[in-house]
């Protein structure tokens, strides 16, 4: 259906002449007619009579004059989907109980006004290419991987490095430590059975126990968080490493530790990666805001692999 059209009807409609509706769509009074002519000729009915005094509706005309508005109307919805400025930002946070979750909960407080579409894909190689098709806008991830480069048409900025801490039940030999250094996990198990090959995170994590002689293990079925949880809890040998801003709930007779790392102190870098061309302004208003969320940042006295 001709959309145009459909416009033209709705504006003679409530114009009640066709010099009016003209005016208002600034066209013709002829051309008012050919459209109208064309839409009743889709319709096979008349819309309007010729009065002395304007167009009158039919009760046809009468009849499709709300089904017209709801089409202008889903027409406009249509449209500001797609709009810059008005549709939501769209961005993939990893997993929602880990620090760019947090992230983007922190900009939407400070931002409550902007509409928000957060939702999480499996690894870097499919975070860019949701970003170069337009499935989404932006993506917080740890780039670039060993051996890989971002597409010419993808910017990256680093906007957040998080702690890592290790995270033990209470009977582990570091469970009352304050802190402890990564020389001193040399020899203790640690155990990450969400190490998937190939992922951003297997790379930071096999640079990290490469650098420090650290044996990280990601043997068995990656049951998720909660059966992790119950075997570290239970257990004097094993202990795993969290970030820092990683939301972790567990019942109180578990007892973890979770425990700083330090000297130095190993960091994930956290990265934000949009296309160049993205014109989206609450894009622009997120880089400004993790921008000055990093501020004056210093390396000194943390660890991150050499390709962050």
């Amino acid at each position: 259906m001709d959309l145009d059209a459909v416009r033209t009807f709705v504006a003679a409609a409530d114009a009640g002449r066709f010099q009016d509706a003209a005016a208002e769509l600034s066209i013709t009074q002829q051309a008012v007619s050919k459209r109208i002519a064309t839409l009743e000729k889709i319709l096979g009915v008349r819309l309007f009579t010729r009065a002395p005094r304007g167009a009158k509706l039919t009760i046809d005309g009468q009849a499709f004059l709300p089904h017209a508005r709801d089409l202008l109307q889903t027409e406009a919805r249509a449209v500001a989907s797609v709009s810059p400025g008005t549709r939501a930002l769209r961005v993939d946070v990893i997993g929602r109980r880990l620090a760019p979750a947090a992230l983007m909960r922190d900009f939407h407080r400070a931002h409550p006004e902007v509409e928000l579409d957060v939702v999480t894909l499996f690894d870097a190689d499919a975070a860019v290419g949701a970003i170069r098709s337009g499935t989404i806008d932006a993506s917080f991830r740890a780039v670039t991987m060993p051996g890989r480069q971002l597409p010419d048409d993808i910017e990256a900025t680093r906007v957040f490095d998080e702690p890592i801490q290790l995270l033990t039940g209470p009977a582990h030999p570091f469970a009352a430590a304050r802190a402890v250094t990564p020389a001193q996990l040399v020899g203790h198990r640690i155990w990450m059975p969400g190490i998937v090959p190939g992922t951003e995170w297997a790379a930071y994590y096999g640079d990290f126990a490469a650098e420090f002689s650290l044996t990280i293990e990601s043997t068995g079925p990656d049951f998720g968080t909660e059966p992790l949880l119950d075997t570290i809890a239970d257990s004097r040998s094993l202990a795993t490493f969290v970030g820092e801003q990683t939301r972790l709930v567990w019942p109180a007779d578990h007892g973890l530790r979770r425990i700083a790392v330090r000297d130095p102190a190993p960091v994930y870098p956290h990265s934000l990666l949009w296309h160049r061309d993205n014109p989206h302004p609450t894009l622009a208003a997120l880089r400004d805001h993790l921008r000055a969320e990093r501020g004056n940042h210093s390396d000194a006295g943390t660890w991150a692999p050499a390709w962050a």
